[in-house]
Formats: structure tokens, C-alpha cells, sequence
């Protein structure tokens, strides 16, 4: 069946099914011998997924554990096959014996586990939210606009966006529940604290659904919490609170334009939504007052991308200290150089406004560092003068000791020799 599937979708067009890779080669039937697996690292909405070695580079492989994954399995495989955006997961080839997916391998893990497990939790500024938003709007939007038919992922979440270039790069994975656009959902798949209402519903959606969820996506970088937390409980408690109306709390000092596209992407009424397009567009304009993106982060050795442990955790307020209104300029006078020179003039100082508030940012926290370091420091020292003044304590309780039991022992000695005159 997994044959015959692969042979139908080659043969549609070379154009649909033939994705070149950066390394130069096509879509293709891999041996499973040419591949050298490493460790497993994580799971998919389907199988497990292992870091191997193909063609001299690191590739991510994903099997499947039993027949009741394979249709997810050809869903990836056929959607997967069709799409090349610098912003979507590369897909290399497939091997029939063992089944499985060989696909551009993610070194920095998951956007998930470096928001909330990562051990120690790396720091990341407005302009790498900002960053990581605009690219999965990017690719989403590509996905949309695909023809002859676009796609909807469905499964729109951190997990299932990977990150690459040092965390700079993000890149959406997982596509074993993509479908579609008018297809109806009979099952209820997906992660519900990221789910649009009208998908839980069973009704009939559409590429909206998507939208939805990039908006929860935003909420959860620039807060760095995990959305619907605090209902606890169940998925279906939360896909009940969402279906009356809750959503994430609003943010304090977000400027009104994230804000107003945020709450716009998660409104109950898909036809209220924005489309992807829109949001990539806006998400471009804003990122004018967002520089330094792509500087590097700072991330731990990471074993494998689903590490987890504890957390020492990064204050949110790191960076939504950056996340203040920043004053925005009148549209220019295209005919007026002095309109445009003064537009430009406002963008500049926006930027080193920002580029300062950062610095200012990533100063207070190194303060509060130093700050607890001293005081280890001084409690260490503490301890130690403590410890030392027991142990003079000690030496003089010792010596005192020792003084008396030389005096007893004397004593001994004469009363030995007092009892030896007297027999």
C-alpha cells in the first residue's frame, strides 16, 4: 500500500512531488541501510522520531510504531512532499523497509521546550518573539495560498515549531494531521490550549483554524506561559472554557497593535479573523521596531530537543520590559521629502529606543545575577567564618581535654603506686 501510495503521488507531476533540498538532491527512495541512527529524541502527532546520520548530515527519521499510524504516516508523506519554504521542515526521502520519513534535522529542539522546560531557560528578547511569530506566519501563509489546493496544518502549536541557526530560524514540523482547505473534521485531533472552537465543535472550518492558533502561539512567546495553565483539569475542560468564550489574559504595556492582532486572531467568528496573509504583513511591518533578531541565543548543550528539568527560570519580565507602546508615526506624504525624512528619522530612533531598552533589560538581569551570586558568596563566607570559629572551638575544647586527661592519668599513675607502698 505505502508503495503504491508513493508511486501515485510521483507520478502527478515531478513539479508536485520532487522537493529540492539545500544540499542540492530531490525527493527520493532512501535505503535504510545508508543511515546511521543515533538516539531517539521526541515524538510526532505520529511515531517516534531519532536523530540519525544520512549522506554525511544530521537528519531527523520518523517511524511508525504500529498499522494504525501509517495513514498519518502517507498524510505527512503526501503533504510534506509538496511544499519547499525556508520556514517548513525539509522533507529528503522516505524508506519502505522500515517505514519511515527522512527529514531536515532541528538542532536547537523545539520551541516548546525553550520556552518552558530547557534547563537552565535561555533568554530571548521581544525581537526573537516577534521573529519567531512573523516565520511560522511566513510558512503558514505559504501553505495557504498552495494551489491547486492550500493546506491547513490543524496541529498549529510550540511542539510542532522547531528551531534552527541558534534558535534564530523557525521552521513547522508535523504535518501527519495537515488536510485539505473544506475538508470536515470527524475526529477531534490537535492540542486542545491551542485548538480553535470551530475544530472541537465538529463543524465544518477552514484555514481560520490556523489563524486561531498562531494567536494563542504570540500570547505564549511574549508571556512565556503556557496557555489555559491555570484551568488545569482536562483537555475537554479547556476546549469547554474556550467554547464560552475565555482566552488568554491580555498583557500589560503590549503596544495596541500586537494587541489588537492578537485578540483578532483568536476571535470566535472565523470570518472576523485576519487571514495569514494579513498577519505575515502586519507581523513585517512591526518587526521595523523589533531589531537584533537574528542575534544568536545563548542555549544549553542539549542532549536531545525533548530535555527536560528544572527550571531556572528566566523572568517573563526580561523582555516585556521591551514590550512597551512605542510611539507611531503619521503615515508620510510620499510627495514630501521633509514627510518622509522625519517618518524615517521616527523609525531610527524607535529602533535604538528599543535597542536600548534591551540593553537596559539584559543589564538589570545580569544586576539580579550578580546580586544572588554575592549573596551566595556572603553566605558561603558566613558559613566559613562560622565553621572556623567550631573548629578553633574545638581546638581549644581538645587541648583542654587533653590537659585533663594527662592530669587524670597522673593521678592514676600516683595512686597506683600509692596502693604498691601500702601491700
Amino acid at each position: 500500500e505505502l508503495r503504491r501510495r508513493r508511486l501515485a503521488l510521483k507520478s502527478r507531476s515531478a513539479a508536485a512531488v520532487m522537493v529540492e533540498t539545500p544540499a542540492g538532491c530531490l525527493f527520493e527512495d532512501i535505503q535504510y541501510e545508508d543511515i546511521q541512527v543515533e538516539a531517539a529524541v521526541g515524538r510526532g502527532t505520529f511515531g517516534v522520531v531519532f536523530k540519525a546520520v544520512w549522506k554525511g548530515k544530521d537528519v531527523a527519521i520518523k517511524t511508525i510504531e504500529s498499522e494504525n499510524e501509517r495513514n498519518a504516516f502517507l498524510v505527512e508523506l503526501r503533504q510534506l512532499s509538496r511544499v519547499n519554504h525556508p520556514n517548513i521542515v525539509k522533507l529528503y526521502g522516505s524508506c519502505d523497509n522500515p517505514v519511515c520519513l527522512v527529514m531536515e534535522y532541528a538542532e536547537c529542539g523545539s520551541l516548546y521546550n525553550l520556552l518552558h522546560s530547557a534547563d537552565p531557560q535561555p533568554h530571548y528578547t521581544a525581537s526573537h518573539a516577534m521573529s519567531w511569530c512573523l516565520q511560522c506566519a511566513q510558512g503558514v501563509a505559504y501553505l495557504h495560498s498552495m494551489k491547486p489546493k492550500a493546506l491547513i496544518h490543524r496541529d498549529l502549536k510550540p511542539p510542532n515549531l522547531l528551531l534552527v541557526a541558534r534558535g534564530t530560524v523557525l521552521k513547522i514540523c508535523d504535518f501527519g494531521t495537515a488536510c485539505d482547505i473544506q475538508t470536515y473534521m470527524t475526529n477531534n485531533k490537535g492540542s486542545a490550549a491551542w485548538m480553535a472552537p470551530e475544530v472541537f465543535e465538529g463543524s465544518n472550518y477552514s484555514e481560520k483554524c490556523d489563524v486561531f492558533s498562531w494567536g494563542i502561539i504570540l500570547w505564549e512567546v511574549i508571556t512565556r506561559k503556557k496557555p489555559f495553565d491555570e484551568i488545569g483539569g482536562s483537555a475537554f475542560c479547556i476546549m469547554w472554557a474556550v467554547h464560552r468564550g475565555t482566552r488568554p489574559p491580555l498583557i500589560k504595556d503590549l503596544p495596541e497593535p500586537i494587541e489588537s492582532l492578537m485578540t483578532r486572531c483568536w476571535d470566535k467568528e472565523p470570518s472576523q479573523r485576519p487571514s495569514m496573509e494579513e498577519v505575515k504583513n502586519t507581523m513585517s511591518h512591526l518587526m521595523k521596531y523589533f531589531p537584533g533578531s537574528d542575534e544568536p541565543l545563548k542555549l544549553p548543550h542539549q542532549s536531545s530537543p525533548n530535555r527536560s528539568g528544572s527550571s531556572s527560570a528566566t523572568s517573563t519580565g526580561d523582555y516585556r520590559q521591551l514590550l512597551i507602546p512605542v510611539p507611531q508615526p503619521l503615515a508620510p506624504c510620499p510627495n514630501s521629502k521633509e514627510s518622509m525624512a522625519v517618518f524615517e528619522l521616527h523609525i531610527r530612533m524607535a529602533q535604538d529606543y528599543l535597542k536600548i531598552q534591551s540593553e537596559i533589560a539584559d543589564l538589570a538581569r545580569r544586576k539580579e545575577e550578580l546580586m544572588s551570586e554575592l549573596e551566595q558568596d556572603q553566605r558561603e563566607q558566613q558559613t566559613s567564618s562560622r565553621l572556623l570559629q567550631e573548629h578553633g572551638k574545638l581546638l581549644e575544647d581538645n587541648s583542654s581535654l587533653s590537659t585533663d586527661c594527662q592530669g587524670l592519668r597522673s593521678k592514676l599513675s600516683l595512686i597506683k603506686t600509692q596502693n604498691q607502698h601500702h601491700s
